[in-house]
């Protein structure tokens, strides 16, 4: 009875916290038939504000970081990211009903990092006296990077084999043929992904942070601020998620199945690369925990803006609300209960 306790008390408190609170917000006002709107070019501001901050914040924790100490377990962080994207693909993208724009958000939000649950993680190994590595930080936009690029290349590349396939009255095949190679055909995609704006807008973050010294700005301007205009982003966020609510009809237990599933495969698999580091270059075993943190989370700040400007067609109803609404407790509820 005090677990069932625990875990109501957690997850009123989740529901309160602004990140989710606002998107419900948004959703409420919808219902309501509220004209509140934001207008577009606020939005895009806030999106490339909030970004840039996301990738200052990660090149800053990479330059401060052993390069060297950093190479494996950054390997082994991409890795998972993009493993857990094509798990994806062959489980929650084939199910009926789920469409690849939709599936494809969905699974690269729970392929990126929530670095709020990896900063709940390494507090409880601090309060547990569990030693992890310093650079533990700097790991996570190497997962949260490759994983949302996978899912966007993949599901781009999918529209346009659809599209070429349409042209040629379905005769297209890849590699070689008459169909177009393979590689045609990724690598304006992969060029078209990098220069979109989301994408740009953190890889040139990530940039400076590494190879500039943005720290002072960074912290006058970009950290002060970030979470109110988090709480703008997911009010525009939860407004449009209502409208399209009803697209989900019929497929909503599907994403409820994987938000609930997903991050415990997830941190096994983050946990099982954490081990190979461990054994190939002496990762900590705090290390290796944090990996499985990051691995069973989901991004709940960059990566819901960033699938909105790079996949506009895709559902945030599916995707926002599979990884902010039910994918991301997962983590606390298991260090909080102790499961594994």
């Amino acid at each position: 009875m005090e677990m069932i306790a625990d875990l109501a008390a957690t997850f009123v408190a989740q529901l309160q916290k602004p990140t989710l609170a606002f998107l419900i917000g948004g959703m409420v006002l919808a219902a309501l038939g509220s004209r509140l709107a934001v207008p577009e070019p606020v939005y895009k501001f806030i999106v490339l504000v909030l970004l840039l901050k996301v990738g200052l914040g990660a090149g800053i924790a990479v330059r401060e970081s052993s390069l060297t100490a950093l190479l494996i377990p950054a390997l082994a962080a991409a890795a998972v990211g993009v493993g857990i994207v094509l798990l994806g693909l062959v489980t929650l993208v084939r199910l009926r009903g789920v469409t690849l724009d939709d599936g494809m958000a969905t699974v690269g939000l729970f392929g990126a990092v929530s670095a709020s649950t990896l900063a709940a993680g390494m507090a409880m190994l601090d309060a547990e006296g569990i030693s992890y590595e310093g650079f533990i930080g700097a790991l996570y936009p190497f997962m949260d990077v490759a994983a949302l690029l996978t899912a966007i290349i993949l599901a781009r590349l999918a529209a346009e084999r659809r599209a070429a396939t349409a042209v040629s009255g379905g005769t297209m095949a890849l590699g070689g043929g008459r169909g177009l190679p393979i590689g045609k055909l990724v690598r304006p995609i992969l060029v078209d992904t990098v220069q979109s704006p989301a994408i740009s807008a953190r890889l040139l973050g990530l940039a400076l942070g590494i190879f500039a010294r943005p720290d002072a700005v960074y912290e006058s301007f970009y950290e002060p601020l970030f979470r109110g205009r988090l709480s703008i982003l997911m009010l525009i966020m939860g407004m449009e998620a209502w409208s399209r609510l009803s697209e989900l009809k019929g497929v909503a237990q599907a994403y409820i199945a994987y938000a609930l599933a997903a991050p415990l495969v997830h941190g096994a698999l983050g946990f099982g690369a954490g081990l190979l580091a461990h054994h190939l270059a002496g990762f900590s075993g705090g290390g290796v925990v944090l990996l499985a943190v990051m691995a069973a989370s989901s991004s709940d700040i960059s990566g819901p803006p960033t699938m909105r400007a790079s996949l506009p067609q895709a559902n945030p109803s599916a995707y926002v609300g599979a990884s902010t609404g039910l994918g991301r407790r997962w983590p606390s509820y298991r260090s909080r209960f102790g499961l594994p």
